[in-house]
Formats: C-alpha cells, sequence, structure tokens
C-alpha cells in the first residue's frame, strides 16, 4: 500500500483495470502480474507483460515452477503499436469483469530448465535447455477487494512526474483464485490455487530502487499477506497490507532477515511484520529459484545491471503452512548483489 502524503488521496475505479492512455514519457510502462500456486501439487507460476508502448515493445515474461525443482520459463521483447491491450508474444489478459474475472492465456514455447540458476546467463541458458511447446488457461477470479491506487491531489489533479526515477505513479494488487490447466511438451496438469495480481502504469525504470524484498502468501481465506522491504534515495522503509478475517488492513512494520547461499541468491527468511497490532512470524524455504536480469545503459555509456530473483517459496505464517512468492531485486555492483551488504545478511 502507498502513502498518501498530507494534502493527497489514493483515487481508484473499476476502469483501472483497464489501459490508459500513456503519459507523454518515454519510459512509460503499463503491466500487469499474475501468480497462482497450488499447494497440494506442489506447483506454481507466475506471468506478466508489461507494455512500454513508447520504446515500440512489451516486455512479456511467463514462468512455471514444475515438480523436481525444474522451471519452465519464457521472456521476450515483443513488438507493440498501441497500449490498447495486454496481449503479446503468445500471452494474453482478458478483462472478464474489472476486479472481479480475468482470463489468461499462453502459447509459444518454454524454455525447460533443470538447473534454473543458469538463467543468470540467458543467452546460454536458452541455447543449451529444450525449448518445449507449451499452453495454458487460467481463469482468475477475485479472493479479496483491490487495494491502492493513484495518488492524487486532494483537487484529483496528478502529482507531477519523475521519469527519471519512475517506478510507477499508481499501482493496486489483489488476491486471487486461479484455476484452470497447463501444458508443458507433452506433461499436463490441471491446477487449482491461490496468488496475487497487481497492476501499475506510470514510468518505470528497474535501477530505480537499490533493492528490495517481496513476499506473499495466501495462507486461508482467513489470512493473506504481502509485505515489502525496500531501499532507494529516500533510504529503508516496510510496506504491504493484509487481509485478515475478510478486513484490510495495512503492514504497519517489518523487517527481514535473510539466508544467502555461496553464489548470493536467497534460500531461505524471515520476516517479521505487525499488523493491527499483531504480531506475524513470516519464515519461507525457497523451494525453486530463477535469476533474471535487466540491463539499460546511460547516455554516458555506463551500463546498469538488476538482477530479480524469482522463488517458489513454502512458507510458515505464524505456524500456518503457505506457498508462495519470494521475489528479490538488486542492483548489481562489483559482481555483488547491493543488498546483501545493506540488509545486513
Amino acid at each position: 500500500m502507498p502513502l498518501v502524503p498530507p494534502g493527497c488521496k489514493l483515487v481508484l475505479d473499476p476502469r483501472d483495470d483497464f489501459n490508459h492512455v500513456p503519459d507523454d514519457v518515454s519510459n512509460y510502462n503499463e503491466s500487469m502480474y499474475f501468480s497462482v500456486f497450488d499447494r497440494e501439487r506442489e506447483i506454481g507460476g507466475w506471468y506478466r507483460l508489461g507494455n512500454r508502448v513508447r520504446e515500440g515493445h512489451a516486455e512479456m515474461t511467463c514462468c512455471w515452477y514444475l515438480p523436481g525443482g525444474r522451471v519452465a520459463f519464457m521472456a521476450s521483447r515483443p513488438r507493440i503499436s498501441s497500449n490498447d491491450e495486454m496481449n503479446a508474444g503468445g500471452l494474453r489478459f482478458e478483462i472478464l469483469a474489472p476486479f472481479e474475472r480475468h482470463r489468461v492465456t499462453y502459447e509459444g514455447e518454454l524454455c525447460v530448465l533443470e538447473h534454473p540458476e543458469e538463467m543468470v546467463d540467458p543467452g546460454k541458458a536458452f541455447r543449451s535447455n529444450p525449448h518445449v511447446p507449451a499452453r495454458m488457461e487460467i481463469v482468475h477470479t477475485d479472493a479479496t477487494a483491490c487495494v491502492g491506487g493513484e495518488i492524487v491531489n486532494e483537487d484529483g489533479t496528478p502529482l507531477p512526474l519523475d521519469p527519471d526515477r519512475g517506478f510507477g505513479k499508481a499501482h493496486f494488487d489483489q488476491w486471487m483464485h486461479g484455476e484452470g490447466w497447463l501444458e508443458v511438451g507433452d506433461e499436463r496438469w490441471e491446477l487449482d490455487g491461490h496468488g496475487a495480481r497487481d497492476k501499475t502504469w506510470g514510468p518505470r525504470y528497474w535501477q530505480s530502487i537499490d533493492w528490495y524484498r517481496w513476499v506473499h502468501l495466501y495462507v486461508s481465506p482467513e489470512l493473506s499477506i504481502q509485505a515489502t522491504v525496500s531501499s532507494d534515495a529516500d533510504g529503508l522503509r516496510t510496506s504491504g497490507h493484509a487481509f485478515v478475517d475478510g478486513r484490510h488492513f495495512v503492514v504497519d512494520e517489518g523487517e527481514i532477515e535473510s539466508e544467502w547461499t555461496a553464489e548470493g541468491y536467497h534460500r531461505g527468511l524471515r520476516v517479521n511484520t505487525r499488523v493491527d497490532g499483531r504480531d506475524y512470524e513470516i519464515e519461507g524455504s525457497v523451494v525453486s529459484l530463477i535469476p533474471l536480469r535487466n540491463r539499460r545503459k546511460l547516455a554516458d555509456g555506463t551500463l546498469l545491471h538488476t538482477r530479480i530473483t524469482e522463488a517458489m517459496t513454502a512458507f510458515r505464517c505464524n505456524g500456518q503452512p503457505a506457498l508462495g512468492m519470494s521475489e528479490y531485486l538488486d542492483q548489481i555492483v562489483g559482481g555483488r548483489p547491493v543488498g546483501i551488504e545493506q540488509e545486513g545478511g
């Protein structure tokens, strides 16, 4: 949940589920993300489309954590000429009822990795691992209300944009129930689980944040939590929200401690949060992990390197089990993720 400064308000309308007229900035991004985790079958996935129409392309990512530690993955930058829909690279998001029901389909190839850490070098990983035909159809229905929106002035006028520091001017989250099927090569799974979705629009550079740790877990209809610990030019902060017994609460405070591998990937974590005066202790153990990267060259030739580590994670929240996501973003400086030292690991 964003913090609303004095003299401002948070606005969100069902029309925000649809795409917006792009701002007149080169790095405008309109993105939508879904995840679903089937705890019974121990399989999960996430998929994202980000329209960068001013740059003439979309960002498409489809990632599935398969039994046995395998990851089926594809990412591409398909060309687009408008921001009218979320449909690129074989991945399509359909809004059947805003804030209530969405259909996601994919038809294309996925690269199946027995050792998903190889994606740290994507060119080599894509060349050395098999690509197989894949299809999916997942219908996501609302498990909670949407939370978030756009921060505007009290009179409704927009706040000024700083595209160089942008990570999105507006954002909302929602917990979803996902049901459908996935085919990867000659394997097929029927899926029934829960996950999160979010929508963001506005200027975005992946290098605008030094590092963050984002976890989301749907424990039961009575409890679901998202929490983020992040660091940027404004310092260290914690944000997030929870649904407890059907009521929405903002995460009041939190801290994270991570356990790292020798290669600099997280393999375990502990998040302590406080929600409505009650403490929640979240322990996570990584089930399967894939490192992704984003690079941007500045006008002076400096190459900026961001690593986003995506991990399906087995959680226990105050002793209750859940299967969900831990996403770690770090700027890479001198070959090391900056957040390891700053987090205190």
